[in-house]
């Protein structure tokens, strides 16, 4: 009786580090990946992209097929989506939930790592009239992956804009829209009781740009501010270096208002476009550059806001690719961080480290955004034919064959044949399809050599800056701490159940 006890008490323990060891883990950065897009490459070669980058937690606005096969057996965590569209009807009928979960869900695990649900997006400020069957949605969804047994993998939540707060400074006073409280109490118990997580959609640019210079741009980009710039919150004091803390801060006190707590925010859009229109003259490359890279910097750090400070921040930055189909201002269809080629609008690092994915001591040749296939296709011919370059590596199998692009094929022979020839006057032209630049366009395994703009000249094999992973800790590091603290505890009980037995 006695050995059984102390082994219930030792087994007590194991779970209590499992537990602290998985939430420890530490926060991560992911990604949205929006399709609406002219040139969108295949699904196979999105994941190429993704797996060069290291990127390990994505979003999908759907629940696409192609992209849930190609994510297959790559570890990568995937949030899927119920599109706005499709709410009405499974708010109205279990039978439909259910369907599409066995369709969309559970049809691909465990070989795709789909960890959640995102039910609609911003339902309440766009689709306000599906507000009643928001909740019962989620319900039924839920109901459904408990059927199925995969509730405690999959959980289910909704993304929400910042516009259910109409008043989110200072954040100790926000609360949300009064007009929804029903609906809102109703989705925060669900996400209670369900041990799912608030899901928030957070843009400072946005923030910053509507706020008619009240707020500094410092305060909107992570930036430091001047002590004659500080923003405090006057009733608890709390000093916020950035708004996108604010707005998180905002979110916990609303929740706070329902005398809710221990409902995690998970922020599932954020960014900065890098382009706009005449009048949107803070979307610029420098800016989108600066927030997102103070963003991943900020993010794995571990920590969380000034009222929630041991609760991490994981957030996805919008978004993978440009989506140049969008309707609306310029800047819309600007927040991509990653051209379809596979190299970075501008240099950018997903990891915790200062470093950043460019080479400022090369040049590069490059194919030009939005040529015509057929001179590219021209100029592709030329390069791997009468110019000599060597072409191998955009060969089926070989490292620079994905993503299978025109645009990405052209970029490594522009390259391949510059950097053999600029030193004989070959030029970086092709009938203005090509262009330079000192960003290393290199990714994963496809290296391409940059031309140096040292002293010295000469040729060099470029490096690939591609992020190493969002979290604080590596996942073989964690797996490692895991294990070696199991072998540790089993032993001790072992030892204990051994010297009981001998009593």
């Amino acid at each position: 009786m006695v050995e059984l006890t102390m082994l219930k008490l030792w087994l007590g323990i194991i779970l209590l580090f499992i537990t602290f060891f998985s939430n420890a883990a530490g926060a991560f950065i992911g990604i949205n990946i929006g399709t609406d897009l002219s040139n969108l490459p295949s699904a196979m070669d999105v994941v190429a992209i993704l797996k060069a980058h290291q990127i390990t937690h994505v979003r999908l606005f759907d629940a696409d097929a192609h992209m849930l096969t190609a994510l297959s057996d790559t570890g990568i965590e995937v949030m899927v989506s119920v599109t706005n569209e499709e709410i009405l009807r499974i708010g109205q009928s279990p039978s439909v939930a259910a369907a599409w979960i066995n369709k969309n869900v559970a049809a691909f695990l465990p070989s795709t790592n789909i960890t959640a649900i995102a039910v609609g997006s911003e339902v309440l400020t766009s689709i306000p009239n599906a507000a009643p069957i928001l909740v019962p949605a989620m319900n039924y969804l839920h109901k459904a992956l408990v059927a199925s047994n995969i509730n405690d993998q999959v959980k289910v939540s909704t993304p929400q804009s910042m516009d259910v707060i109409p008043r989110p400074f200072p954040p100790s006073t926000a609360a949300f829209n009064a007009t929804w409280n029903s609906t809102i109490f109703q989705m925060l118990q669900f996400l209670k009781n369900t041990n799912s997580f608030y899901m928030l959609n957070a843009y400072p640019y946005y923030g910053y740009v509507d706020s008619d210079g009240i707020f500094p741009i410092e305060y909107a980009l992570f930036r430091p501010l001047s002590s004659v710039k500080q923003i405090v919150d006057p009733n608890t004091l709390f000093h916020y270096d950035s708004m996108f803390d604010a707005m998180v801060d905002a979110t916990y006190n609303s929740i706070a208002a329902f005398n809710l707590s221990g409902i995690p925010i998970v922020v599932t859009e954020t960014g900065w476009p890098w382009f706009g229109g005449t009048n949107e003259q803070d979307a610029s490359i420098e800016n989108a550059e600066t927030f997102n890279n103070n963003l991943i910097r900020r993010v794995s750090n571990d920590s969380g806001p000034p009222s929630q400070p041991d609760i991490p921040i994981n957030a996805y930055i919008y978004e993978l690719f440009n989506e140049d189909k969008k309707a609306g201002p310029v800047s819309e269809r600007n927040w991509g961080i990653i051209f379809t080629n596979g190299s970075t609008v501008y240099p950018i690092s997903l990891s915790n480290s200062d470093s950043v994915s460019k080479n400022s001591s090369g040049v590069f040749c490059v194919a030009r955004q939005d040529v015509e296939d057929k001179k590219l296709q021209s100029g592709l011919n030329w390069a791997c034919g009468q110019g000599q370059a060597n072409c191998t590596a955009i060969q089926t199998g070989q490292p620079c064959y994905f993503p299978d692009t025109l645009q990405n094929h052209a970029s490594y022979a522009y390259n391949d044949y510059y950097q053999k020839m600029h030193s004989i006057g070959g030029t970086c032209d092709f009938d203005d399809t090509a262009m330079t630049t000192s960003q290393d366009p290199s990714y994963g395994s496809c290296k391409f050599t940059g031309r140096s703009i040292s002293s010295t000249g000469g040729l060099f094999p470029s490096p690939a800056f591609g992020p190493v992973g969002p979290s604080s800790q590596g996942p073989i590091v964690r797996a490692f701490s895991v294990v070696f603290v199991l072998v540790i505890v089993l032993s001790l009980v072992i030892v204990d159940v051994n010297i009981y037995n001998t009593l």
